[in-house]
């Protein structure tokens, strides 16, 4: 079985510690770590130790199981929980871990992508819900610019199987999309971002009132809305390509096809269609595992849209299917990417200062609420226009890069 080298995990370490966290920045001495990682993923959590204790910060090891073999965890919970079990929620548990984190990495190293297939959607969905306070409390401590967070992925052979490829195949696109092919990914990311930003900057001059979305299986209009702007390359997804928004949710008219294979809740959903109208999904279908959407789709918020992004092609270094959005939302390829978010909005969208906003401020402003976060990918290709507060027309986005 292909294993990544020492060399290798060392130099990912470095660039979720003292790079992806404190947005770009790296940690600081004195600050406390939550550390997420299976057990599969050991060697990786080894190196990630490493770093933070070099760095000078303290580790808060949240270190799990992982499903092998016939062993099926996350299924047995919903099997064996009742209904008290399936809502409880350790609050004070949970508000004395956002109080004394400063950061977090989560690691993703699948061992069962379809764990949750044989499982009732609607109690997926209703335990999903009871964690929303966590969320919250995050986002609020995140908004204040005490908080940060990353996710990276260690690569399995369920995760590569799924992909079609070989472990070492897809070890290879992890390697090469985070640069740690490179002598220096740090210096490597930092360049990148470099040129995201001057993107970044041109999209967040032009003034955009509407944004239109056009191609063969696309035509969707989505409202910019009022303090908004455009955001990247931000360390807070290893690795990260795209530029993205959160628009106001209110203004969302058409339709969009997905051609990705969307993999959440433990389940495998393909061919994703969906219909806006005044703001809101008021169709959906997809041709495998439909009830697996529509039930999160009738989770609060989760019928609205709270981001749009789009990766150019020139950015990104991944050019395989990965069955991962993190990846999968960064690809390049011929036409780039685009994606949508059902559900919640990012506030770091939000062209102001963040801290201390009321839920009703950021609702007013049209920047949905949900604990639902779920991304669909589309790479066919689409025109991009922008209608700006003028009434000017503008092609921001074409043959899958930007054109500014």
């Amino acid at each position: 079985m292909y294993h990544p080298s020492q060399k290798i995990l060392d130099k990912y370490a470095d660039v979720l510690v003292n790079f992806a966290l404190g947005g770009g920045e790296g940690i600081k001495k004195g600050e406390t770590v939550r550390l997420t990682v299976y057990d599969i993923a050991k060697p990786f959590y080894i190196e990630l130790r490493r770093a933070i204790l070099k760095a000078g910060g303290n580790v808060l090891s949240n270190y799990l199981p992982a499903d092998e073999g016939k062993i099926n965890l996350e299924k047995e919970f919903y099997d064996l929980a009742d209904k008290n079990q399936l809502k409880f929620f350790p609050d004070k548990f949970l508000k004395g871990l956002v109080d004394q984190i400063d950061h977090s990495i989560f690691i993703d190293s699948e061992t069962n992508k379809l764990a949750l297939k044989e499982v009732d959607p609607k109690k997926i969905m209703a335990t999903s819900q009871v964690f929303k306070p966590f969320k919250e409390w995050k986002e609020e401590k995140e908004n204040k610019g005490k908080f940060t967070w990353t996710i990276a992925l260690y690569a399995t052979e369920a995760m590569a199987k799924e992909a079609g490829l070989s472990l070492k195949e897809y070890w290879s696109q992890i390697i090469k999309a985070c640069f740690l092919d490179k002598a220096n990914p740090v210096k490597e990311w930092k360049n990148i971002y470099g040129k995201i930003a001057e993107y970044k900057n041109k999209l967040n001059k032009l003034k955009i009132k509407k944004l239109c979305i056009t191609g063969s299986n696309v035509d969707l209009k989505i409202n910019m809305g009022e303090k908004r702007k455009w955001v990247g390359g931000s360390g807070r997804n290893v690795p990260s390509f795209e530029i993205f928004t959160s628009p106001d949710w209110r203004g969302a008219e058409g339709w969009a096809k997905f051609n990705q294979p969307l993999y959440s809740y433990g389940n495998l959903i393909e061919g994703i269609e969906l219909e806006f109208k005044d703001g809101r999904v008021v169709k959906a279908k997809a041709k495998k595992n439909e009830k697996v959407l529509l039930e999160m789709i009738k989770a609060d918020g989760a019928d609205k849209i709270g981001e749009f992004s789009l990766t150019d092609k020139r950015f990104s270094r991944i050019t395989k299917f990965m069955g991962e959005t993190l990846y999968d939302e960064n690809a390049g390829g011929p036409n780039g990417n685009f994606h949508i978010a059902l559900g919640s909005s990012y506030h770091d969208a939000f062209d102001g200062d963040m801290a201390d906003k009321s839920k009703e401020y950021w609702r007013n402003l049209g920047f949905n609420d949900s604990v639902i976060h779920t991304d669909l990918v589309s790479t066919s290709p689409r025109i991009v226009t922008a209608i700006l507060k003028d009434g000017t027309e503008k092609i921001i986005y074409k043959n899958g890069q930007f054109c500014l």
